[in-house]
């Protein structure tokens, strides 16, 4: 852990939650349920972690009662959900030193803001993440724009040439929600295996029969320029010709680089690039910091929403004692609880 961050008047929080993504959203829900009050950090400049900065307008298939949610509506429920408890969020700002200090911990971030917190709830995802490049000389001046590695406005791909790079979940969503309204779509994969879902593989073979998206197995070589604008790519097929696709946009889903970031650095113990924690409470190595979601490692850890809101659920628990081990715990419903109800608005009936 690192030393004592003693500059500037630290900001009183009974839990901070690093992470603002689904699961960070939900601790804090949690938390509030058992009357506890929580304050988010996170590095991103909005809430919602990779559902929001990766794939918002991805359908989400396995949260209870909605048969279908929509990656960004997920987020949008979630922060409605908290709004009673009045969660501050401390956004754009990465969090980069923990250190004990008596029973508290104090965290700092890159932005020089200091908190001083009764428990520690890491709920960072996969840590800093960035999208691997697609590595063509020249590239960095369209990045974002003519070249991009996560789609942020479908609309604005409308009746573009467009030519999608990758071979998993991401490029072939995006190539079958997009085939429908780009002017031409290409999809290139590096070999005639796929890693997304045989079904959307299928679907994709079809729109190829079709004629209504080419396909070719290869390589990105080289970007083809006019005027100084993108005007297309070079493509090396696998049997050595090279393609001249013409292209408005890019998009490169070559997937991520999942990095710890300062996190590693905090003196907890790790397990394959994750933390370990404990399946009763969520706790890391050290008591009184906890971590969830897919930045935790346990036997059996399955790496879904699903997963991250079931330990949250317990670790609130666990943080309530840790805070306050004298009071006695008892488990409230929201269905019935007239404290819940007070708490949430709900009126009395």
């Amino acid at each position: 852990m690192s030393s004592d961050p003693s500059a500037g008047e630290p900001i009183l929080a009974e839990v901070v939650i690093i992470g603002a993504g689904p699961c960070g959203l939900f601790q804090a829900f949690e938390l509030g349920l058992l009357g506890i009050g929580a304050q988010i950090v996170d590095s991103l400049a909005r809430p919602g972690g990779q559902c929001t900065e990766l794939y918002p307008d991805k359908p989400i298939y396995d949260i209870p009662a909605l048969p279908v949610c929509g990656a960004q509506e997920l987020i949008d429920r979630l922060l409605e959900q908290i709004k009673p408890f009045n969660v501050r969020m401390h956004l754009g700002q990465e969090a980069r030193e923990l250190a004990r200090r008596g029973g508290r911990f104090l965290v700092r971030t890159a932005a020089g803001a200091t908190f001083d917190a009764g428990a520690v709830v890491i709920a960072a995802g996969v840590g800093s993440f960035q999208p691997r490049r697609i590595g063509l000389e020249g590239a960095e001046a369209f990045e974002e724009h003519s070249i991009q590695y996560r789609v942020r406005d479908a609309n604005e791909l409308s009746g573009r040439r467009l030519v999608i790079f990758g071979g998993g979940d991401s490029a072939l969503d995006w190539t079958l929600e997009l085939a429908a309204t780009a002017r031409s779509l290409t999809l290139v994969h590096r070999r005639p295996q796929f890693r997304a879902a045989p079904a959307s593989v299928a679907k994709m073979r079809e729109l190829v029969a079709a004629g209504r998206v080419r396909y070719l197995e290869g390589v990105a070589q080289s970007l083809i320029l006019a005027g100084g604008a993108l005007a297309g790519v070079n493509v090396k097929a696998s049997d050595g010709r090279v393609h001249a696709l013409e292209a408005d946009r890019l998009l490169a889903f070559y997937g991520l680089h999942p990095k710890l970031g300062p996190i590693a650095e905090w003196g907890l113990a790790l397990e394959r690039k994750a933390l370990r924690v404990d399946t009763e409470k969520f706790q890391t190595s050290v008591p009184g910091v906890f971590a969830i979601g897919d930045v935790s490692a346990y036997p059996g850890k399955k790496k879904l929403i699903l997963s991250g809101f079931h330990e949250a659920a317990l670790a609130a628990f666990a943080i309530q004692h840790h805070l306050y081990p004298e009071k006695k715990q008892f488990l409230q419903y929201t269905t019935t609880s007239p404290v819940m109800h007070k708490r949430l608005g709900v009126p009395d009936t």
